[in-house]
């Protein structure tokens, strides 16, 4: 297993690269905020009136102390006023399906099952590019309003969604979802995109290989998969191990887990991102810890209630291995929100819960998973997930002057029980403001709704009798 800090890779700008190359004058400054940091050791602290310097893009300084506006290089930059508010990284969605927000509400107070073979996969064969366009524009809008800078998306019609994400300002690693059933040409499919959208958006979008899960994609096609994403350097992100029934399901039948099926294609020998997890079991962990890729976990815990599935991510034994669990929501589909912030706290109490112990993912703790952690889950520990000089400028301002936040005696408590999405008041991603006390600066959100509900009898017309996959673990 590698070690909690990845080794630079791929997603580092290189040295002399037009993004490491940062212009002398600064773009933006912050000033009078509480900002968020971490030591040497990774712990969580905070910095009072701290004053952060933008520059190309990245964090050039951070510093307690009021700044000296006219020294060189500051007086002409862009500057924000943040007393008040607590400046911290900005969120990772580390697994959703962005274009799912079409089907928010569509399908409640259902098991799985029923959920996706009576209602997700027949509407999703209705599905048209502009459906995935007006759905990737209302997800990003969601998130950048609830202080998300970067998510991993893994879905259909992703030529799409990179363009959506382009133009939102955000930060992606994208990748083009395919099954066994719709043979190699899936499988290429997600190759090309890979291929071609990789570092675009001068850089904020990153790609993945995306085969759906080991119960619709076949042995072989996993195992062309690791060969793929090792000969081309690609993160693989699928959905493995999602609930304890799918792992009962492959024992049945195989005699194998989910994990032990990655492990025998050889992803486990690959950078992998593995949806959910929560039907790791004990005979995975040494399973997990001879990995000799870079492993990471994506956790949404509101969709596993939802589901009343009986388990969660076993956050506790992966972060003894080594494996960083980050972050997520799903699809609106299944969680109803793309609330990341409300992941945070969800993560916390389900951890409390499940290992009995109030002690465990203490609000620090929590904030980790939430930066540094989720950063490394999506291939990107080298790029975002703290706040220091060298990494990319994706910084959240949080108001923490709310009568649900106040008094604060324990701030780092304060932010994962207390704050919520609605109280980010700017969204800042690789320098460029994208939202400014509320207001979103490159999303135009009523003009998506009026034509999403126009075209939503269409959509979720289920007369057809047409599926896009069987769900059957």
């Amino acid at each position: 297993m590698t070690s909690p800090e990845p080794t630079p890779d791929a997603t580092t700008d290189p040295p002399g690269s037009p993004a490491a190359r940062a212009p002398e004058a600064a773009d933006l400054v912050i000033t009078g905020c509480t900002a968020l940091v971490h030591d040497e050791r990774e712990e969580i602290g905070f910095v009072e009136d701290a004053t952060i310097v933008v520059r190309g893009g990245r964090i050039a300084t951070i510093a307690g102390g009021p700044a000296d506006l006219l020294a060189a290089g500051l007086a002409d930059a862009e500057h924000i006023d943040a007393r008040g508010q607590v400046a911290m990284p900005g969120l990772v969605n580390c697994h959703t399906h962005t274009p799912m927000v079409t089907l928010r509400g569509i399908a409640e107070d259902l098991p799985i099952e029923e959920w996706f073979n009576e209602y997700v996969w027949p509407i999703e064969s209705n599905l048209q590019e502009r459906d995935v366009e007006l759905g990737a524009r209302l997800a990003c809008a969601e998130m950048i309003r609830g202080g998300v800078t970067c998510f991993a998306d893994h879905y259909f019609s992703m030529d799409t969604v990179a363009a959506v994400t382009a133009e939102s300002g955000l930060r992606a690693n994208l990748g083009q979802a395919f099954f066994s059933s719709q043979g190699a040409e899936g499988r290429e499919r997600s190759l090309d995109f890979a291929l071609r959208h990789r570092d675009t958006a001068d850089g904020r979008i990153t790609t993945s290989l995306a085969p759906h899960a080991p119960y619709t994609v076949d042995d072989a096609d996993l195992a062309a998969t690791a060969g793929l994403a090792r000969e081309h350097g690609l993160l693989v992100h699928l959905h493995a191990a999602e609930n304890r029934a799918q792992t009962d399901a492959s024992l049945a039948r195989h005699g194998r887990t989910p994990i032990e099926v990655l492990a025998e294609a050889g992803l486990l020998d690959t950078d992998l991102l593995i949806a959910h997890g929560t039907g790791i079991v004990e005979r995975d962990l040494p399973v997990l810890a001879r990995a000799t890729g870079r492993v990471g976990v994506a956790s949404a815990p509101r969709g596993y209630l939802k589901f009343a599935w009986p388990t969660t991510t076993p956050v506790r034994a992966l972060r003894e291995l080594g494996i960083p669990v980050g972050l997520a929501t799903d699809g609106a589909a299944s969680n109803n929100s793309l609330d990341v912030w409300e992941s945070m706290a969800l993560t916390a109490l389900a951890q409390k819960f499940t290992e009995a112990d109030p002690r465990r993912l203490t609000s620090r703790q929590a904030l980790h998973h939430a930066t540094l952690q989720s950063a490394r889950a999506v291939g990107l520990g080298e790029r975002i997930g703290s706040l220091a000089p060298g990494r990319r400028a994706d910084i959240v301002l949080v108001d923490l002057s709310g009568p649900h936040t106040q008094p604060v005696h324990d701030l780092a408590a304060t932010l994962v029980h207390s704050a919520r999405s609605g109280d980010v008041r700017t969204t800042i991603v690789d320098g460029r403001i994208l939202m400014r006390d509320r207001e979103l600066l490159t999303l135009d959100v009523p003009a998506v709704v009026r034509e999403m509900n126009e075209r939503m009898p269409t959509l979720i017309d289920r007369a057809h009798g047409r599926r896009v996959q069987e769900y059957e673990t």
